[in-house]
């Protein structure tokens, strides 16, 4: 099943906007209740959104969350519109409540918009098109039936750069996609992508993923996004997102085309995390995909054969999401 069929009787919610904290950064403290919203969508196609219940409005001062965790944060919140099933459109809202039309280019782009499902399969990374009103708009990233989690990170001018997430409903049947094992190489599009390097929770490590093709090292890479690779990284359970940035850029007289990519990552907890690679080769965006532990995760082989949900995923014996790849 794909988003482009039509979706009947099916409504367009956000419900529960969320308190503030932001990081692949750090974020802070305790949180009131927030008012409830809902947004009706026209019958006969669309994707159904909540936010994450239970979490406040105010903005926070002591604790500390990974990215991704909220759909309101600094005064900015994260707002899906009602549109057909084919396509998907957002809005990000500022303290009063106004559409944003002012970002800043990071990464090459002013928009990224990533999602998975909740199992951790279909991961897509698109870039929206933004309208005069203050609509970001791009073709439906959702590839099949489940709760899936999409989010914007963006950078607002005179702001600092943040990630806002949102869980989207399709309905459907599916059947739930364990997380794979945790390895060290993977294969993808004819590639074969190494990984060396283990995560650290609380402290810096370094990644170095390494591109082979056919045997031979992939050494003309192309820059993506302003670099030779782009990683994201989602942790099992609440899909708490990072960013990782790569060392070095194309043009800088130090680093070279391939085949190794060299990333410093930080994750916020031990646990099992998805990592999803981004490269360019010969005109095309590959996306390779890994299975990490960290911490105490590591030290007892501990990925979890089916990934806990923080929203609740409609279950059955038909198809599911397609784990494709997106790039826009």
């Amino acid at each position: 099943m794909n988003t482009g069929m039509k979706l009947s009787g099916f409504a367009l919610g956000l419900v529960a906007v969320f308190g503030a904290a932001y990081g692949v950064g750090q974020v802070a403290g305790p949180v009131a209740p927030a008012a409830e919203s809902r947004h009706q969508g026209t019958t006969g196609a669309g994707h159904g959104t909540t936010g994450d219940a239970g979490n406040g409005g105010a903005e926070r001062a002591d604790a500390h969350l990974p990215g991704g965790l909220l759909v309101s944060d600094r005064g900015y919140t994260l707002v899906p519109v009602a549109t057909s099933a084919d396509e998907f459109a957002f809005r990000i809202t500022g303290s009063d409540g106004r559409p944003v039309t002012g970002y800043d280019v990071a990464h090459d782009k002013r928009m990224h918009l990533i999602v998975a499902r909740r199992d951790l399969s279909g991961f897509r990374h698109v870039h929206p098109e933004l309208g005069s009103d203050g609509t970001w708009r791009v073709a439906s990233p959702l590839g099949g039936p489940g709760v899936w989690r999409a989010f914007a990170d963006f950078t607002p001018t005179g702001g600092q750069p943040l990630t806002l997430g949102v869980d989207v409903s399709v309905p459907g049947t599916l059947t739930d996609r364990p997380l794979p094992a945790p390895t060290t190489s993977t294969t993808v599009d004819g590639y074969t992508v190494t990984l060396a390097g283990d995560p650290q929770p609380g402290r810096t490590a370094e990644l170095t993923l390494t591109v082979n093709r056919d045997g031979a090292p992939v050494t003309d890479l192309e820059p993506y996004l302003g670099a030779y690779g782009h990683l994201v990284a989602l942790r099992q359970g609440d899909l708490a997102y990072l960013h990782v940035h790569p060392d070095g850029a194309p043009g800088d007289g130090r680093t070279s085309p391939g085949p190794a990519v060299t990333f410093f990552a930080e994750v916020p907890s031990a646990g099992a995390y998805r990592l999803y690679l981004d490269f360019k080769h010969a005109g095309v965006v590959h996306t390779a995909e890994f299975t990490v532990l960290a911490g105490n995760a590591a030290a007892t082989g501990g990925a979890s054969a089916a990934p806990s949900s923080a929203a609740p995923t409609p279950t059955g014996a038909a198809e599911h999401g397609e784990p494709g790849h997106g790039h826009d």
